[in-house]
């Protein structure tokens, strides 16, 4: 059962990655979008102000903002493709198709049932979704649905029926079975997740009493919650109510922490930025945290994955910095070592806890160019935004020093720690053709494979293949049959780890090309990647 659990996991975790990598390059273009339109900035930079470059600025971000608040239906796609084990690029089309059946449903039993808010539907627990109005069930929406949609899948794809009703077999069947599974479940979350958001509501109130426990509370929650979407209930009132403050800044009542904020900015004779500034500060685990996670990420991977670890942490790190669009870190750890996001979670609360007890009032809830467009103009005075920057870099060093203890302590396969096998070294293409020369045997790619499919215990002992980034994963007959000895002295194999039938193969960066000659091999359909 340990096994079955371990595996299906990893699984999951691999699977989180198809719509994690796709965050940081839109988050990125975001950013410079931005730039290209932000007043301040063309005030400074006047030669930027045309209808040129603020065109191509708001095309650019307009465009690609659509995926970031459309994160629900790209986790339902990819997630549903991660976790498919065949037919991979029709899962995903079904999952676009069960979103919006779910959405819509949701949307018609909410008009019957005549729990439609009409309005505004900021801080109602109500959103739009691609233009349908739902229950606001953030990313969560899209993770579930995403799994749901990939156990159908899985089940029924290959059911095939005889005569009239052959046009309605596999995949066609698997949409068949979905569509009254997502209406059941539309109707049931709808009756359901009120529960949740009334619970996170209630947690507010008693967030805004609790001092500076209560900001604690705050921070941790807000990125807690990130996986189900409700963050959005836990600040939302804290910036746009009575929950985070009220000021009166230039004869008139302001509500609401950003809403004071805004107010403030606009009026040059003002001194110290209102206490409650402090509930939108959210910026430093963004900016300074989260860098020194992957920093941290980077150092403990293993040598032969530091190429992978750098190609992935150094766009999320840039991403969290420059825009403020932390998943793609978030979800890099979350689900492989929930402890180091729990941890994450405690020091976004403790930082806002110290800004605090200083009296910073800086904020950088959108990254660094947010920091520096709000903050720098109104001095150092007004929000004392050095020390935001100094108690940053304090933050930075928690973040590695800990997150680097911890992955050590508990060997947590983050990014680039994948490999297992007792040798350090990952095996290239070239000491394979090498080896093969010494022994006066041709070298190919099909000559590699047959030697692994043997190693292997043969065709018939082989009943899947496919592979992750470094390693082949094989699920066999029976894996006393494998060669341990002949994987890693004649094909390059640096480890073989086995789990019951599952059998993994460590080859490093060239396993993609690797598994698809095997399948060659064997004479199968490759598995869709």
């Amino acid at each position: 059962m340990k096994d079955k659990v371990m595996d299906t996991m990893q699984k999951f975790s691999k699977a989180m990655f198809v719509p994690v990598l796709i965050l940081p390059i839109a988050g990125i273009l975001i950013a410079i979008g931005n730039l290209f339109t932000n007043a301040r900035l063309l005030e400074v930079v006047p030669f930027l102000d045309n209808p040129v470059t603020t065109g191509f600025g708001t095309i650019l971000s307009g465009s690609l903002v659509s995926i970031l608040v459309n994160l629900g239906l790209v986790f339902s796609v990819g997630l549903a493709v991660g976790l498919a084990n065949k037919k991979k690029s029709e899962a995903g089309f079904i999952a676009l198709l069960g979103y919006l059946v779910f959405i819509n449903a949701m949307n018609r039993f909410m008009g019957i049932q005549d729990i439609l808010i009409e309005g505004d539907l900021q801080g109602t627990g109500q959103t739009m979704v691609l233009g349908v109005q739902i229950l606001d069930m953030g990313v969560f929406l899209g993770i579930f649905l995403g799994i749901v949609t990939a156990l159908v899948h899985n089940r029924f794809a290959d059911t095939e029926f005889d005569n009239a009703f052959q046009i309605y077999g596999g995949t066609r069947f698997v949409f068949i079975v979905l569509i009254p599974v997502v209406v059941i479940l539309a109707i049931l979350f709808t009756y359901i997740w009120p529960f949740f958001q009334m619970g996170i509501s209630s947690l507010g109130a008693l967030i805004n009493q609790s001092g500076n426990f209560g900001l604690f509370l705050y921070g941790a929650l807000e990125r807690l919650l990130i996986p189900t979407g409700l963050h959005h209930l836990v600040y939302t009132p804290f910036l746009y109510t009575e929950l985070g403050g009220v000021a009166e800044v230039g004869g008139q009542i302001f509500e609401g922490a950003r809403n004071i904020y805004f107010a403030e900015i606009a009026n040059p004779d003002g001194g110290l930025l209102a206490p409650s500034v402090i509930w939108d500060a959210r910026g430093i685990s963004k900016m300074f945290g989260l860098i020194g996670a992957c920093l941290a990420m980077y150092h403990k991977a293993k040598p032969e994955n530091k190429a992978k670890a750098r190609a992935i942490l150094i766009p999320a790190a840039v991403t969290s910095f420059v825009a403020g669009v932390t998943e793609p870190i978030e979800f890099a750890f979350m689900f492989v070592a929930p402890l180091l996001f729990v941890v994450h979670a405690g020091l976004s609360g403790l930082s806002m806890v110290v800004l605090n007890l200083l009296n910073v009032r800086a904020i950088g809830p959108n990254g660094f160019i947010d920091f520096l467009l709000y903050n720098v103009p109104l001095g150092t005075e007004r929000t004392a935004w050095p020390m935001y920057i100094a108690v940053g870099l304090v933050f930075f060093a928690l973040y590695y020093f800990l997150f680097r203890f911890l992955i050590t302590k508990f060997n947590f396969k983050t990014i680039g720690r994948e490999t297992v096998g007792n040798e350090t070294r990952l095996y290239s293409k070239k000491d394979y053709q090498e080896k093969k020369a010494q022994k006066g045997e041709p070298a190919s790619d099909l000559g590699l494979a047959h030697t692994i499919v043997a190693a292997l215990g043969g065709d018939k002992n082989i009943e899947t293949v496919n592979n992750c980034y470094s390693r082949l994963r094989l699920t066999l007959l029976d894996p006393e049959l494998v060669n341990e000895s002949v994987l890693k002295d004649e094909t390059g194999a640096s480890g073989i780890m086995k789990k019951g039938q599952n059998v993994q193969v460590v080859y490093g960066l060239q396993v993609n090309k690797i598994r698809k000659s095997v399948d060659m091999v064997l004479n199968r359909e490759p598995v869709e990647e």
